[in-house]
């Protein structure tokens, strides 16, 4: 019998710590929908095999959600490769931040880190101390487009302001989840930086809530416009709509199925953001050479390509035909990237929304 109990202990034991070498030897991945690809992941794993690493990659669910669901994620252990949002890594007192490794960004692993877009390298608000937390990976601009198959070229908005116009009312579309953005439109139709609320001081934002500040009504007349809040992505479908809000994935994918929806080139510009890759504080050693193999593919042209080709948006590397950038060389200029939002302005910036909205008591 005592056989038996200590042969079933020793399977015990043998089995945690096979399950246990297992996680060990699994970098996981935590991504937005469609930026890592089976095929690429089946391809890494080769990679690394062949370079002589025991690990393999795997993706995680769910997908990324935004900066609160993320923030749980790498808090709890659970993914040692991340795909932020830059703004996501220094906001509310660089929580996401402090479970980051900065990244040697001169390692031999990491080759294809030379060919990035140079104004993509050392953004502040993805920095700490002189180090960088993140690597660039591709990005896109919160803009509006148009459905040319409705619309002429001199029928379009070229400004901000424009937006607010009574021939739009009804033909309009904005997110009605991440208001930031839409507050930024705002700004700039005032005539302000599209973050004018973060840089407030307390009073200042205190009195932005008051029904007749110049911003709250601004926010109303522009809501007012709106003939469809979107949540999870634009929706192509609604016949009335002409202009629609997008970050530009939604917007590609739609033309890809026979849309012609095309950016609108507003004199004021658009607030850009930028999709970053990053590795887990606990990351180390062998693990570590191996996650920075798999961020030197991810950064490589094959990826890289698919950034603009299939996702529709910018792509970080040199090496890639940018669309976008060619259209605007000036497209991730400074002062527009989304920046690490304070909590104080976004709350207001929810009150304002919410009172725009009719949503007084949310």
């Amino acid at each position: 019998m005592k056989r038996w109990k200590y042969f079933f202990i020793f399977m015990t034991v043998f089995l945690m710590s096979n399950s246990v070498l297992a996680k060990d030897n699994t970098i996981r991945v935590l991504t937005w929908e469609g930026y890592v690809k089976a095929q690429e992941v089946h391809e890494i794993n080769l990679i690394l095999r062949q370079k002589g690493y025991d690990y393999k990659i795997e993706v995680i669910q769910p997908w990324a959600e935004g900066p609160e669901q993320m923030f749980e994620i790498l808090r709890n252990g659970e993914a040692d490769i991340s795909f932020l949002t830059l703004n996501y890594i220094n906001m509310q007192n660089r929580r996401i931040g402090k479970i980051l490794q900065p990244i040697n960004v001169d390692s031999p692993r990491l080759p294809n880190y030379k060919r990035l877009i140079p104004v993509l390298k050392d953004i502040p608000s993805g920095m700490y101390e002189g180090k960088h937390l993140y690597v660039p990976w591709g990005g896109g601009a919160y803009g509006i487009w148009a459905n040319m198959s409705v619309l002429t070229e001199k029928e379009l908005p070229v400004s901000v302001k424009d937006l607010w116009r009574p021939e739009w009312k009804g033909r309009l579309s904005l997110t009605e989840g991440q208001i930031q953005p839409n507050l930024s439109l705002v700004m700039m139709a005032l005539g302000k930086t599209p973050f004018y609320l973060n840089e407030m001081k307390r009073e200042e934002l205190q009195a932005a809530t008051a029904p007749n500040s110049e911003i709250q009504i601004k926010t109303n007349q522009l809501y007012a416009n709106v003939g469809y809040f979107w949540n999870e992505g634009p929706d192509f479908s609604r016949k009335e709509i002409v202009l629609v809000s997008s970050y530009g994935v939604g917007t590609s994918a739609e033309n890809r199925q026979g849309g012609n929806w095309k950016l609108l080139a507003l004199k004021e510009g658009n607030t850009v953001w930028l999709d970053t890759i990053n590795i887990h504080k606990n990351v180390s050693g062998r693990k570590l050479e191996a996650a920075e193999v798999f961020i030197n593919y991810w950064l490589g042209p094959k990826v890289q390509n698919r950034v603009v080709n299939e996702l529709g948006m910018v792509s970080a590397s040199l090496d890639v035909s940018n669309p976008l950038l060619s259209a605007d060389p000036d497209f991730f200029k400074e002062g527009f990237f989304w920046p690490p939002w304070g909590k104080k302005a976004d709350n207001v910036m929810r009150r304002i929304s919410n009172v725009a909205m009719g949503k007084q008591n949310k």
